[in-house]
């Protein structure tokens, strides 16, 4: 019900988990402004959440690799929607699920998809989030929680989210600013391109896009400020914190030194 209307800009949208966000906010009538690269993939996620009973739709192609391409996606949704209730941050760079093998430049490239984005994105929203006594909704993981293998730059970014907005969060509330902030810490969920990465590398099982979705979208409709997806991720960074065991850690993967 609290979702009936809400004024939404979701990034990353048009496939994976940003995709079942979209769908579930359709259903919950809320008005969306979705936002990803791909503008025939975007036109028809639109479609569906029409048929799925979005009050109001709009969509702007966007790469986030671009520094100027943020604020201009944020001032699109406020004029589109008059404001925003909810900002939430899905959207990420090609990740290479491989041994770190040097190379810098996609590094910083990988910074500024999954990290400077989110920062100038929340940045220009604070002002109409703060206005609506809004919630800003930051799609993380565990390996921003726990460094693992094969995702040295992947896990920089994620970790580089955990201290900004977890920072920030502090002085929002320091602030009296009633602005909310969750992080989602998700574990491997079984989109495309996560299982094409993992694929005969991990011995884990991947999750449902669409409970993920639903489980992101819960926690930032009732404000809290971590998520944790599937729900007994939240016990092993506890473990991880008292009793960190890198062997048992390397275990879950598939490696065999040359």
């Amino acid at each position: 019900e609290s979702l009936s209307g809400a004024r939404v800009l979701l990034t990353g949208a048009s496939a994976g988990i940003g995709e079942q966000m979209a769908y579930h906010y359709a259903r919950f009538g809320a008005e969306i402004v979705l936002t990803a690269r791909r503008e025939a993939v975007l036109q028809k996620v639109v479609e569906k959440c029409l048929t799925l009973g979005a009050k109001k739709i709009f969509y702007i192609p966007a790469d986030m690799s671009s520094p100027s391409e943020p604020e201009k996606v944020v001032q699109f949704a406020v004029q589109k929607l008059g404001g925003l209730d909810y900002l939430v941050l899905n959207h990420i760079g090609m990740t290479r699920f491989q041994m770190w093998a040097g190379d810098v430049e996609y590094t910083r490239w990988l910074m500024q998809v999954n990290f400077f984005s989110y920062v100038a994105l929340a940045t220009a929203a604070l002002p109409t989030l703060e206005k609506n006594k809004g919630s800003l909704v930051v799609v993380s993981s565990l390996t921003g929680k726990i460094p693992t293998p094969f995702t040295t730059s992947y896990s920089a970014t994620k970790f580089a989210l955990d201290g900004f907005f977890s920072s920030l969060r502090h002085e929002l509330i320091m602030q009296k600013r009633n602005v909310s902030i969750t992080l989602c810490i998700l574990g491997l969920i079984d989109t495309d391109t996560a299982l094409e990465n993992t694929r005969g590398k991990v011995h884990l099982t991947a999750s449902p896009a669409p409970e993920a979705a639903l489980a992101i979208i819960r926690g930032g409709a009732t404000r809290v400020q971590e998520v944790f997806y599937p729900w007994w991720l939240q016990h092993m960074c506890y473990l991880w914190v008292l009793f960190p065991n890198d062997q048992v850690l390397q275990s879950y993967y598939n490696y065999s030194s040359p």
